[in-house]
């Protein structure tokens, strides 16, 4: 089997690919990475050299591109990471995501069709990787979001999720292509760029700089493992039913204040500071526009159907993402360039 594993240098992207790559040495891995500020080839160098993988530099956004490369693969598969996915940047650059995560998907979809259809579809899959994001908001309570839970995207980023998740199931329903589909909570892990909120805070956290909590802290997420993800993706791309859409989530609601004043004791625990130090770099700043309250993820379906479920607590899974970056300082510090130290300076600056 010839696999298309799409942003596989990427944070989730690159973990999926390092399972496949080891786990099914029969298996023909291609990364189509396009390597922007988020793909770093530096995640995979494990694997770079395994005889069934390989990187192929290219943007899904380029249809003329995308084409030629499954004429000339012919691949059996396409499991689809690549995205824009930083909600703050889409609310900065919405036509950015709409490029990517809308347009590029369709030109996937339509390089799939016309490759595949010829051949009836038989042995092809098409997998693409959503968020939680599309079903929009959930006031604090018992409720959960469902994989029936009507789409209600409240970000240009969640809004362009939607979309694509759309023509996926357009794609299925008018052509036929055999999809599969996932929505998943917020990852956490190794090799994640320093934009998002764990690894934004351990940077700052070491570099004794301010950690920038939106509004009052209160927001609250479910957070997965990326490994745990990447299992998930794994237990779907084999075991699960073409056609259906299965919800995965760490079975971990945290608010975003209690989450990084974990974070903090956990750092200064590990790195022999006084209790409470770190908290003390604590800033509020304004709330995000459109800053959905609450995320919460039912994952009964993929665990009741195909048997899989998250392998650590958010605890465990917490203290072995500060373990990865305490022992990876050169790789933080690598991605984390002076443009970006520009970027986050001005998007979480106190007013």
């Amino acid at each position: 089997m010839k696999i298309i594993i799409t942003g596989g240098a990427g944070f989730i992207g690159s973990h999926v690919v390092r399972l496949f790559v080891t786990k099914y040495p029969e298996y023909q891995i291609l990364n189509l990475d396009a390597l922007t500020y988020a793909g770093n080839l530096e995640n995979l160098r494990d694997v770079e050299s395994a005889p069934n993988y390989r990187l192929v530099k290219g943007d899904i956004t380029d249809q003329a591109f995308v084409d030629e490369l499954f004429a000339r693969e012919e691949p059996d598969a396409v499991i689809h990471l690549a995205a824009e996915s930083h909600v703050d940047r889409s609310i900065t650059d919405p036509l950015a995501f709409v490029k990517t995560n809308v347009l590029g998907t369709v030109h996937l979809l339509n390089a799939a069709k016309n490759l595949w259809k010829p051949l009836g579809y038989e042995g092809k899959v098409f997998y693409h990787v959503s968020t939680d994001e599309v079903y929009g908001s959930l006031d604090f309570g018992p409720e959960m979001f469902t994989e029936d839970t009507s789409y209600d995207p409240r970000s240009p980023y969640s809004a362009s999720k939607a979309a694509s998740d759309h023509f996926v199931r357009a794609w299925h329903h008018t052509y036929h292509m055999p999809i599969k589909l996932s929505n998943c909570s917020n990852n956490y892990g190794p090799n994640h760029f320093p934009e998002k909120l764990i690894p934004l805070a351990i940077h700052r956290i070491q570099h004794g700089e301010a950690i920038p909590v939106y509004g009052k802290g209160e927001n609250v997420r479910d957070w997965l493992f990326v490994k745990d993800h990447a299992t998930a993706i794994d237990a779907v791309f084999h075991k699960g039913t073409v056609g259906e859409t299965y919800n995965i989530g760490g079975v971990n609601e945290w608010a975003n204040l209690e989450l990084i004043h974990l974070l903090c004791d956990t750092l200064d625990e590990k790195t022999g500071k006084e209790k409470g130090t770190s908290r003390q770099l604590i800033k509020f700043v304004t709330d995000r526009a459109g800053h959905d309250l609450r995320y919460a993820i039912d994952s009964s379906k993929i665990m009741n159907e195909l048997g899989w479920k998250p392998s650590v607590t958010f605890e465990q899974g917490l203290g072995l993402t500060v373990d990865w970056y305490l022992e990876n300082e050169t790789w933080l510090n690598n991605v984390t360039s002076g443009a970006y130290q520009d970027y986050y300076q001005k998007q979480y600056a106190q007013r």
